[in-house]
């Protein structure tokens, strides 16, 4: 009986091609090489710097654009990091929905409760 579950076995079990738990081969996954990386870093950073930068201009953060500019300069952040540091962008589509899906509802239902509670003001 040993023999026959190794009676299966070829010459390409042994390459170099990844496999899952079943013994499937899967491709191997492309990830950034350090450009792509040194990239990711200096955007990040002229960001950060952009959102430093806002802060000390006062007539900027006297005006109602001021928490939403830092909002979305915080949201493309975030955005790079998991598509980059996280490898999402270089998942399967199904972990890049698992993570998306909920991301959205919770970002519709935050901006929700802002206008809902008066935070964001829609004028008429």
């Amino acid at each position: 009986m040993a023999d026959h579950a190794h009676s299966h076995s070829s010459s390409s079990e042994h390459s170099d091609v990844p496999r899952d738990a079943h013994g499937d081969a899967h491709p191997e996954h492309h990830h950034p090489d350090w450009r792509t990386y040194r990239w990711v870093a200096l955007i990040l950073t002229l960001i950060t710097v952009g959102e430093v930068w806002i802060y000390y201009i006062p007539a900027f953060v006297a005006s109602r654009l001021f928490v939403p500019t830092l909002l979305i300069l915080s949201a493309i952040k975030f955005v790079i990091v998991v598509m980059f540091y996280m490898h999402l962008k270089y998942d399967a589509k199904l972990f890049r929905a698992l993570f998306t899906g909920p991301l959205i509802i919770a970002a519709i239902t935050l901006i929700s409760l802002l206008f809902l509670f008066g935070h964001i003001a829609v004028r008429v």
